[in-house]
């Protein structure tokens, strides 16, 4: 008995150690700030925001939809926690902001910018094609205080109605994941308002394009837990089996699993989507 206990030990100190170099990821459309959403209305579920990110001890967090004041709740309820990132209206506090929130005690920020889903990324509030509406990406560079690896997260989401516009975001993102990240490893998540078979999704995919993107879930090593559909509009179940929120990679990760959190309260949900997590481990490669 005196040998099992330190074997057991050692046993919960390697698993603890290994937990600490795994990095915990969320893409989140917490959707905007609506008073007619209620009662569904922000006031009512911003502590259930909060409580899944913290929860689930998130690294990094792709948020979508989120008005100023809604970042400042968060931040305010979330001690260690910053974001980074700028609104899509006026490249200032005015709009959605699709930006990127960080724990600070295990990263650190080494850059930032956003860039404008358009002919014109670099124009404050410009858009292209047949978008309904200006929409953004945020980027980071990171360096993760534990492992000293430096990687970076890029936040998007697509507009709701332009085909158009979302098959050439799709290929302008890929563009900016390469010029911008090159060969450092990257995370890119979002709300892209398409499934797997829609085309913005096949361009990010295309097996044939060197820039392409690979699907977390698809590298799980231990499959997908929880529902396929990630929206829910606030209903008692998701909308379709089919996500339309994703967390993409490209370098040499490993996930070691893969989730759409769906957690009630009271049969009502956090947001009118579900947060997709990934828990990722960059490999020696």
């Amino acid at each position: 008995m005196k040998k099992i206990l330190p074997a057991i030990c050692l046993l919960f100190l390697v698993a603890d150690l290994r937990a600490q170099k795994s990095l915990n990821v969320l893409t989140f459309n917490i959707r905007f700030d609506n008073p007619k959403d209620a009662p569904n209305d922000w006031p009512s579920r911003k502590d259930k925001v909060t409580s899944q990110i913290l929860f689930h001890e998130a690294d990094i967090v792709g948020i979508q939809e989120a008005l100023h004041n809604q970042l400042m709740d968060m931040q305010n309820d979330m001690s260690g926690y910053k974001f980074t990132g700028v609104a899509r209206d006026d490249g200032k506090q005015s709009g959605e902001y699709s930006c990127i929130f960080y724990n600070t005690k295990r990263l650190e920020l080494l850059a930032s910018e956003t860039f404008w889903l358009s002919q014109t990324p670099t124009v404050a509030g410009s858009k292209s094609w047949d978008a309904a509406i200006t929409r953004v990406v945020t980027w980071a560079r990171f360096k993760d205080k534990q492992t000293k690896k430096v990687f970076y997260q890029f936040n998007t989401h697509f507009d709701h109605v332009g085909k158009i516009a979302r098959r050439e975001s799709a290929a302008l993102l890929l563009r900016a994941v390469d010029s911008i990240a090159g060969k450092t490893p990257a995370v890119i998540t979002g709300d892209f308002n398409a499934q797997p078979q829609d085309e913005p999704i096949m361009v990010i995919l295309d097996a044939g394009n060197p820039l392409k993107l690979t699907d977390s879930k698809t590298l799980s090593a231990t499959g997908h837990y929880g529902p396929q559909g990630t929206f829910n509009a606030f209903g008692p179940k998701e909308q379709a089996d089919k996500p339309i929120d994703y967390i993409f990679l490209k370098g040499s990760w490993r996930v070691l699993q893969h989730a759409t959190l769906s957690q009630t309260w009271f049969g009502r949900f956090s947001s009118d989507h579900f947060p997709v997590f990934a828990r990722l481990r960059l490999s020696k490669k």
